[in-house]
């Protein structure tokens, strides 16, 4: 075993005894006033959702705030010249190549876990995209799968927060084209944090 692979399990094994985040509070008040400035932001503008389905979506609907749910994690980075690239379907069917940059490990429900983090071919962003699916979805959640975007991080450790999660824009528009997890990132436990769907 090497000696990243050693320091990330250490990493994570520490992290699942640890207590939950001592500033609680404030995290809740935060994750709830970002989603009113969301709510705000998408209801004085056209996109990503039409004027006229504003009613119909706004405010977005979520599961409660719950910091179980925002999870330490290691990452370990993809070799840049070795990265491996898939082609990702998406829904106006306009196939889209990615490479992903590495993988997240976390646990969570008792359960060790990973997610890929992608980009697009040719882009340059400290941004990882990472596409998932779990027991919720095509249920409480959007069948074709929710987002993360988890900036990256010097250090190399992270916070999966799926308080975070979000629904493609293509749930709202279908003029949007939104690609699918792969099967990596098909999650086996249930993700009951984030946006779920809605609708009046």
């Amino acid at each position: 075993m090497s000696r990243r692979l050693i320091l990330g399990v250490l990493f994570l094994l520490v992290a699942a005894c640890s207590s939950k985040p001592p500033d609680e509070g404030n995290y809740v008040q935060k994750v709830a006033a970002d989603r009113a400035a969301k709510d705000a932001a998408f209801g004085n503008a056209a996109l990503p959702i039409p004027v006229e389905s504003h009613g119909k979506f706004l405010p977005l609907a979520y599961f409660p705030i719950d910091p179980a749910f925002a999870v330490p994690a290691s990452f370990t980075e993809d070799p840049p010249a070795a990265r491996p690239r898939t082609q990702m379907q998406t829904s106006a069917n306009q196939p889209r190549m990615m490479e992903r940059i590495g993988t997240l490990n976390f646990m969570l429900q008792g359960q060790m876990l990973h997610l890929a983090a992608f980009r697009e071919v040719g882009e340059t962003t400290d941004v990882l995209f990472v596409p998932f699916t779990d027991l919720t979805t095509g249920q409480q959640t959007y069948a074709a799968g929710r987002y993360l975007e988890i900036a990256r991080s010097p250090s190399g450790l992270y916070v999966v927060d799926f308080n975070t999660a979000f629904n493609p824009y293509c749930y709202y528009n279908p003029t949007y084209d939104c690609p699918y997890p792969p099967k990596e990132n098909r999650l086996p436990v249930a993700i009951t944090a984030g946006e779920k769907v809605g609708g009046k």
